[in-house]
């Protein structure tokens, strides 16, 4: 009797197999080693988050719009959205005129316009960002945070460190794992999860350029 065929791989490990490499490169980065060693100031991490601030006005200003798309229109989801909790902790770091002289590096400003290229022409594509970002920000983010706490003295969850938390998620390992089942049911077919595939790595590799572009701003000196 033949053996039955091996089930296929969940598209979410496939994925996350994928772009390990790249994941790990962008985590690995001296300027991320340097912020989470606390060998750097509160002033790095303040120009950190001024360039989440971008990229997130880039995945989730036209969020509304891709809500009702079959592809991409699961993963808009409310309790993850980031922005008014960036700015609240911006508000915090650089006071009520946090925007003044606001600028995204050269690395972030590429980032946020490959985000804006797929939310306008590619809702997978989009989709490949928005799980490089929130699930980051729901696993490793939570290290930021507590480093950011203890570091630069940060109330636990409070102004400062708001964007790492996610009030409205309650079990965070649940809804992961809710949130790598849509990947598993995303309706494209193999090429176009391939294509998927390397615009995850293509986000990490931008991170990575956003993290080497701080790194030269804040180079150590210690």
């Amino acid at each position: 009797m033949d053996a039955a065929p091996a089930a296929p791989t969940p598209f979410s490990t496939l994925i996350r197999t994928a772009s390990h490499e790249a994941h790990t490169e962008a985590e690995n980065s001296t300027f991320m080693s340097d912020l989470l060693g606390g060998r750097l100031g509160v002033a790095a991490y303040r120009r950190y988050t001024e360039q989440l601030w971008f990229v997130y006005q880039a995945l989730e200003s036209a969020a509304q719009a891709l809500a009702a798309d079959p592809v991409a229109g699961p993963f808009i989801r409310p309790e993850l959205i980031r922005t008014e909790a960036l700015e609240r902790d911006l508000r915090h770091l650089g006071g009520p005129d946090w925007r003044a002289g606001l600028s995204p590096l050269p690395a972030t400003q590429a980032y946020a316009q490959r985000v804006e290229w797929c939310v306008r022409g590619w809702p997978a594509g989009y989709v490949a960002h928005h799980y490089t970002r929130y699930l980051g920000d729901l696993s490793g983010g939570q290290i930021i945070r507590g480093t950011a706490e203890k570091n630069w003295g940060f109330a636990r969850k409070g102004d400062g460190v708001r964007f790492y938390v996610f009030e409205g998620i309650g079990n965070p390992a649940a809804f992961k794992r809710e949130y790598r089942a849509l990947l598993d049911a995303l309706p494209v077919d193999d090429l176009e999860k391939q294509r998927v595939v390397e615009e995850c790595k293509r986000a990490f590799a931008l991170n990575t350029a956003v993290f080497r572009e701080l790194g030269q701003e804040f180079p150590l000196s210690a």
